[in-house]
């Protein structure tokens, strides 16, 4: 893929129309050689009942952005990307801001990968500690 980072992260956010990733304002915003970044607002839309964010809204975060890492690292174009499974251990509540996900890869190989996800807030506290599984299968006609 020949695109310039800002055509990809573009790419990838045009990708999110019509989904839970556009009803959760989650968007991809950084990425390198190793790694994916995106961030979600944190406010009424994904609260729990307390006021704080919700694991599952962190959750959905976390593998959004672990899963658009495999489909960014890996040849897409004849394999299509599905998560295994997902863990989360929440270390911090956030009542308002953003929340960022940064994914990198433990484990790339041809068929599973697994994900390392750091949330973190506008303060750089570590919200929550994720980790994905993803499956790489080929693409029918």
């Amino acid at each position: 893929m020949n695109l310039s980072k800002e055509q990809l992260l573009a790419k990838a956010n045009s990708a999110s129309k019509n989904t839970l990733m556009e009803t959760l304002d989650i968007e991809m915003i950084d990425y390198g050689q190793d790694f994916l970044v995106a961030r979600m607002p944190v406010n009424s839309r994904v609260y729990q009942p307390d006021g704080v964010l919700h694991g599952g809204a962190t959750a959905a975060l976390a593998e959004s952005v672990g899963s658009f890492a495999s489909h960014i690292f890996l040849d897409t174009e004849h394999l299509f990307v599905r998560g295994l499974e997902i863990t989360a251990n929440h270390l911090k509540s956030v009542k308002d801001g953003y929340v960022y996900a940064k994914a990198t890869f433990l484990h790339k190989g041809r068929t599973t990968q697994l994900l390392d996800i750091r949330i973190t807030d506008d303060h750089d506290n570590l919200i929550s500690i994720c980790r994905l599984s993803t499956i790489t299968l080929p693409k029918t006609k």
